[in-house]
């Protein structure tokens, strides 16, 4: 047994008896927000940014899914690298971004001073 297995989309059944209202909403808007048929945005793109937000949530599964799913939209490979790069960059931005309260808080600490809360 792995953490992440394919075989793992089984248990669904449990989160839909368990909460069939919130189960049934979840996947309508799903469903709307990823392949509605009023939606401007072309599929291959659509998919091509839910790769990219699963690299930066690191879901297995949706990583799969959704790379999957751009391939068939008609993604290429090369585009498909180019979201990757971008992700990547995104993600790393993020920390970057984030040592700047770091820098503040190292600042703060130096002069005793304390975060507004």
């Amino acid at each position: 047994m792995s953490y992440h297995e394919h075989a793992d989309h089984q248990y669904a059944k449990h989160i839909r008896a368990g909460a069939p209202a919130a189960f049934k909403a979840f996947m309508a808007w799903d469903a709307q927000v990823m392949r509605g048929s009023d939606n401007v945005i072309p599929p291959k793109y659509t998919e091509l940014m839910a790769v990219a937000v699963a690299l930066t949530t690191q879901c297995p599964y949706c990583i799969e899914a959704h790379t999957k799913a751009a391939h068939s939209a008609g993604a290429t490979q090369q585009e498909l690298a180019e979201t990757i790069m971008i992700a990547a960059a995104l993600r790393a931005g993020g920390g970057y971004a984030h040592g700047f309260m770091a820098m503040k808080f190292f600042d703060r600490a130096e002069s005793n001073d304390t975060p507004d809360a």
